[in-house]
């Protein structure tokens, strides 16, 4: 009688366990989202500065820090390096392209698009990432300008090292997945 209250015992624990496993919900097991820095990574293999730009921005937002305001101002940098390369080759398709990236993102905008002359744009978008990143990166020397010093370096570091497409990625040793 023991015995088999035991094996009872055993089989009931084993089936409210397996209940539980197969109705817990999902998300107490799934990965932790990327940061916002992560996903900027992300976005700048991609070619996508838009959102790389609004993810290193809700960066700032949610944790502003030296980092996250340097990250930014990288993140405008890029974008004004790979504005110069795309002029630098001719390639002003993609300099359309860039704007319209920019520029763009509903979805009535399919229906509706904007026109700009590719060269016109190119100047536009440079003015504006350059008063940008001027701000910005003034901000991170008010919080940390010896940190702010150093990461410039190893971003002058990382543009030598990569000359054709630095603008597509980020300095390894920033950490981007951390705040």
């Amino acid at each position: 009688m023991r015995m088999r209250r035991f094996w009872l015992c055993v089989v009931v624990g084993l089936l409210c366990w397996m209940t539980s496993q197969i109705l817990a919900p999902s998300h107490l097991f799934a990965e932790e989202p990327p940061s916002h820095l992560q996903r900027a990574v992300v976005f700048l293999k991609a070619g996508d500065y838009r959102q790389a730009v609004e993810a290193c921005q809700a960066a700032v937002r949610d944790r502003p820090s030296v980092r996250t305001y340097v990250f930014l101002t990288y993140v405008y940098h890029a974008l004004d390096g790979y504005l110069e390369h795309l002029s630098a080759t001719d390639q002003w398709v993609r300099v359309e392209q860039l704007y319209l990236n920019l520029a763009t993102g509903r979805s009535e905008d399919l229906i509706d698009p904007p026109d700009v002359l590719a060269r016109i744009a190119k100047e536009v978008i440079q003015q504006a990432v350059q008063r940008q990143s001027d701000v910005t990166a003034a901000m991170a020397a008010r919080l940390d300008e010896a940190v702010v010093k150093q990461l410039w370096q190893e971003q002058e570091a990382w543009r030598r090292a990569k000359p054709a497409d630095w603008w597509s990625g980020v300095p390894p040793e920033w950490q981007w997945e951390r705040p």
